[in-house]
C-alpha cells in the first residue's frame, strides 16, 4: 500500500519510481485515508485518461466517498465540465470553447507582455525576492481575472479562497472558502447578465448554440474552474521551470544563447516537472482491468501526469531536463476528452513570461537552500521560490 502523505508531496518522484517497478497500478491512501488506485505508467495513464469505464461526475463521485473524505467534491462549486461526463460535458465543453477561442488567447499576448514587463520592473528593483509572490502569481491571476472580467482589487484575494480546493485543508477551511467563492462569483454572474462587458464571463452568460444557453448555476462553477485552473496551472508551470532551470546551469545556458528553444523548452517543463501531480478524481463504472490488476467497479483511481511524464519506456533518461528534447506526447494537460481547454493560454504565458525572465536578468539564484512543496495531490510546486537575480 503506498502511503501518499506529507513525505510524498516534498518529493513524489522517488516514490513514483518504486511504483512504476512494481507494476502499472497499486492501491494507495489518499489524504484523509482514502483508499484510491494509483496509475503511473505512461502507457496505462494515456488509455485511462481516455477511458469512458473511468467516470468523473461529481454526483457518481459523492456516493462513494466515505464520510468526511469528500473535501472539494463536497462543494457545489465543484460540479462543473471537469467534473462531468458526456453528454452533460459534450454539452459544456461546446459551449465553453465557442468562448474560449485560439482568436481570444492570441489576442492577449501584447496584455500579457505588458504584465509581465511591469512585474519584472518590479523585481529589478528588489534585487531579492519570491519569485511567486512576485512574478509567477501576479501575472496569470491578472491575466485570467482581466479575461472573465473581474475588477482588479480582487485579484489577491482569490488566491486565499482557492488554495482550499487545490491543497490539503481542514472542513472549516473548505466551508469558508465555499460560501466566499459562491457568494462572490453568483453576484459577479448576476451583474454581468445585467450589464454584459467585453469579457468571457459575460460571453459565458450570454453564449448560446442552437437555442442551448448555460443556466446561472452552470455559469459560477464555469467561472470557478476558469479562474482556478487558468492560475494555478500557470502559477506552478512558471515556478517549476525556473526552479529545474536554475537546478540545470547547463540547459539555463542554452535556452539563453538560443531563444528559439523556448517553445520546446516549455513541453519540456511541463514534462519533466509539471503543475499537475496526479490528474482530477476518476473512479470506475465497471471492473477494469490494467495490466494483470483488476479494479474493482466503484473505486476510485489516481493516475499521476507527474509519474507518467518520467516513464523511462516512453521518455529515455526521464529524470534529466533536456531543453532541446523532442517535444510532444507528454500527459500534462490530460489527454482525452478532458483535456485542458486553456492549455493555449498557459504555454503563451509560459514562454512569455520565461523568455522575458531571462532576457532581463543575467543572473537567477536560489536565495534558500531548502523549498516547502504544497500539500495537495493535485498541484505540484513549492510555497514559495526565494531568488536573487541580477
Amino acid at each position: 500500500m503506498v502511503d501518499l502523505d506529507r513525505s510524498f508531496f516534498q518529493d513524489p518522484h522517488p516514490v513514483y519510481r518504486r511504483v512504476r517497478e512494481a507494476g502499472p497500478v497499486l492501491p494507495a491512501l489518499a489524504h484523509r485515508r482514502l483508499r484510491v488506485w494509483l496509475v503511473t505508467r505512461y502507457a496505462e495513464a494515456r488509455e485511462l485518461l481516455n477511458d469512458p469505464r473511468l467516470a468523473k461526475d461529481s454526483a457518481g463521485a459523492m456516493e462513494l466517498f466515505p464520510p468526511g473524505t469528500a473535501g472539494p467534491y463536497a462543494s457545489s462549486l465543484s460540479a462543473h465540465m471537469l467534473n462531468s461526463d458526456p453528454p452533460d460535458h459534450t454539452r459544456l465543453r461546446r459551449l465553453v470553447t465557442k468562448a474560449f477561442t485560439a482568436k481570444t488567447v492570441s489576442r492577449l499576448r501584447p496584455r500579457i507582455e505588458q504584465i509581465t514587463d511591469g512585474l519584472l520592473d518590479g523585481m529589478a528593483e528588489a534585487g531579492e525576492l519570491d519569485l511567486i509572490e512576485a512574478f509567477a502569481f501576479p501575472l496569470p491571476i491578472a491575466v485570467i481575472c482581466e479575461l472573465l472580467g473581474i475588477p482588479a482589487a480582487d485579484h489577491d484575494v482569490f488566491r486565499t479562497w482557492t488554495a482550499p480546493f487545490v491543497a490539503a485543508s481542514s472542513a472549516e477551511e473548505m466551508r469558508e472558502a465555499h460560501a466566499w467563492m459562491l457568494a462572490y462569483l453568483t453576484d459577479l454572474v448576476a451583474a454581468k447578465r445585467a450589464v454584459p462587458g467585453e469579457d468571457l464571463l459575460s460571453e459565458l452568460v450570454h453564449i448560446s448554440d442552437e437555442g442551448d444557453r448555460l443556466s446561472r448555476d452552470e455559469v459560477v462553477s464555469m467561472a470557478f474552474l476558469l479562474l482556478v485552473a487558468g492560475h494555478e496551472t500557470t502559477v506552478n508551470l512558471i515556478a517549476n521551470s525556473v526552479l529545474a532551470l536554475i537546478g540545470a546551469p547547463a540547459q539555463l545556458a542554452a535556452l539563453r544563447a538560443d531563444p528559439a528553444l523556448l517553445p520546446g523548452a516549455v513541453e519540456e517543463f511541463l514534462r519533466f516537472d509539471g503543475p499537475i501531480n496526479i490528474a482530477t478524481l476518476r473512479f470506475t463504472t465497471e471492473p477494469v482491468r490494467v495490466g494483470d490488476v483488476e479494479i474493482p467497479a466503484d473505486e476510485f483511481v489516481f493516475i499521476s501526469l507527474l509519474a507518467a511524464n518520467r516513464d523511462p519506456a516512453r521518455f529515455p533518461d526521464p529524470d534529466r531536463l533536456d531543453v532541446t528534447r523532442p517535444g510532444g506526447g507528454h500527459l500534462a494537460f490530460g489527454h482525452g476528452i478532458h483535456y485542458c481547454v486553456g492549455a493555449p493560454l498557459a504555454r503563451l504565458e509560459a514562454q512569455i513570461a520565461i523568455g522575458r525572465l531571462l532576457a532581463r536578468f543575467s543572473g537567477i539564484e536560489l536565495a534558500a537552500p531548502v523549498l516547502q512543496w504544497r500539500a495537495s495531490t493535485l498541484i505540484r510546486g513549492p510555497h514559495t521560490l526565494p531568488v536573487r537575480v541580477r
